[in-house]
Order: C-alpha cells, then structure tokens, then sequence
C-alpha cells in the first residue's frame, strides 16, 4: 500500500489528547453487543505458522502475531462478496466477537501510488460490490475499515476523478446505514506523515463523514500511537471549527512499535505495537494491517508483492529488528 511521508510542525505532538465527539450515525453501539475482538482464523499469519510446524520462527509467529485479533481485508480475491462477509461476520456473531473488516475495493485504487493498483472495474460495479459487502453482514455487529489510502491518494488525480471517488464514499456510506445498522464504518485518513489536518479534514467531510461512525489512521503505517493520536485531535479540530462536528478515530498499530523511521514501504527494524483494544488514546487501538505482510516489492520485502506473508519479516517485528 502507498505510504507518502511530509514533515509536519512538531507542535502536533503537544495537542490535547481529548475533544468532545459527535455521537454515531449509528445508534447501535457493537462494542456493547460482543464480548472481546474477534481473532481471524484463517490470517495469512496463522496459515503460514500452521504450515511450518517445524520452523523455528513458527512458535513466536503463532503465539505473538497469529492469536492476535486482527481485520481481515476483502477485495476482488475474497469471491462473491456478500457470501465472504456474510461468513466473517457470522462466524464472529457466533463466537459473540467483534469483527474487524476492510474493504479495499474501489475504482482505481491506489491510483497514484500504484503498489496496490486494481479494485473493482468501474464506479457502477463498486456501487454494487459494496452494497453486496454491507448486505452480507446485515444486521450482525461490525467495525469496517472503508477502503484505505483513498482519500489520501489524490496527488495525480482529476477533481473529476476526485469527485467520482468521493462519491463512491459517499454512496458506500449510504449503504451500511440501510443495510448494516449495528456496523461501525470509519473512513481512512491517512497518517501524520501525509496530509495536513486542513486538507485531510477537508477530504473527510466531502467524502460523507459526517454520516460515518468515525475515521481511521495510520494503516499499514509506522507513526507511534501518540503521533496518530495528536494528528486525529487535530482533525478533529478543523471539523469542529469548519463544519461543526467531530468524529471518533482508530489507530493501526500493528507496526508501530518502534515508530517510523521515515519509510513507507517494508522498512526495516519496526516493530508490532500495542494489541488490538478499546482506548489507548484513540476510540480503539487495532490490527488493520498484519504483521508480516508485504508493503510490495520494496525494501525488506524486496521481491514480494503486497499482501505476501513474510516469515522472516514477521519474525523480526515481534523483537524489533
């Protein structure tokens, strides 16, 4: 996934931790209807550990990363959408867990950057991968991640291009509401590194995110939990002083345990950060991005493509080096 990285005034990390936010678009609170996250059975982590019973990476893979609750990612590779997310989800509600789920689908995605190029094949037939995406977990409780990177990659587009991606937002939006009432969508923000508050809450608002449940920061990313966390208070701040409403926020921190060194794309020496939780300085902490998985063919994933598990990457991001 394209990570781009600008240095932004060091005042961030001095904002307050606490602002006051608007409640859900949502009623239904699916923290509340769950007890605990639900940990992926099938991750790429715990097929890989599985496989290798006699690796030696395996038991410090299956033990630090595998059992860890996690988002799984649904896209062109996961078939008939509704049936995938309708199994996800209902495999959760059975064991009274909470799901995390993303969906990384849309038109043109990741235009500009090009690691993660696809998505569906067209405005008209993403209309209908994601209605078919929300209707799939219907009425079970949820936390969807709407469609990562894509409102922070907008560096080469068209404003038409730009309002034809807005407007697939929007209408995804509209879709969890009608169809998936106790589901929890956050739209993505991208991190610290990329966009200024100014724009970010600006592209935010335009996308529909007053009728989201909140936003989403820094996936498949290396920005500590306090960076995300200023940076998060600072959106929400411009939406406050520009349209009059704030919104609740996520942290990946599947990678951030050592911070960022200023590298996007598989950089070396990271570290896994803080488990998958509620709070933590943001409304929840998560995995959206598995430990272990490729950024692309870069890096210490040289010769990977993204989404490929590597073992020896894993590994070294549980010890951090």
């Amino acid at each position: 996934m394209r990570r781009r990285f600008r240095t932004l005034a060091a005042a961030l990390a001095a904002l307050p931790l606490a602002l006051t936010v608007a409640p859900s678009a949502h009623a239904a609170d699916p923290t509340t209807m769950t007890n605990g996250f639900y940990t992926d059975p099938d991750s790429s982590a715990r097929r890989w550990a599985a496989a290798h019973p006699g690796d030696g990476r395996a038991p410090a893979i299956d033990t630090a990363i595998a059992r860890t609750p996690m988002a799984r990612w649904f896209g062109a590779w996961s078939g008939t959408i509704g049936t995938a997310t309708g199994a996800y989800a209902g495999a959760a509600d059975r064991s009274d867990k909470l799901p995390i789920l993303v969906a990384y689908n849309i038109y043109n995605r990741d235009y500009c950057g090009g690691h993660s190029s696809g998505g569906a094949a067209s405005p008209a037939a993403y209309a209908s991968w994601i209605a078919q995406f929300a209707g799939g977990i219907a009425d079970r409780p949820a936390v969807v991640i709407l469609e990562p990177d894509s409102l922070g990659d907008y560096g080469c587009m068209t404003q038409a291009q730009i309002d034809e991606r807005e407007g697939m937002i929007t209408g995804a939006l509209a879709e969890f509401s009608r169809q998936a009432p106790h589901t929890w969508v956050y739209l993505d923000a991208g991190n610290p590194g990329w966009e200024t508050p100014a724009i970010m809450a600006r592209r935010l608002h335009e996308a529909g995110l007053r009728q989201a449940h909140g936003f989403s920061l820094n996936i498949s990313n290396y920005f500590t939990t306090a960076e995300n966390t200023a940076y998060g208070n600072a959106l929400n701040r411009e939406l406050g002083a520009r349209y009059g409403y704030t919104k609740p926020f996520v942290v990946d921190t599947s990678r951030n345990g050592n911070g960022s060194n200023g590298q996007w794309c598989n950089p070396a020496g990271r570290r896994i950060g803080t488990p998958t939780r509620m709070g933590g300085g943001a409304e929840m902490l998560l995995w959206i991005k598995t430990p272990g998985e490729s950024d692309g063919n870069c890096g210490v994933g040289s010769g990977s493509s993204a989404g490929q598990f590597l073992p020896e990457v894993a590994y070294k991001m549980i010890y951090g080096y």
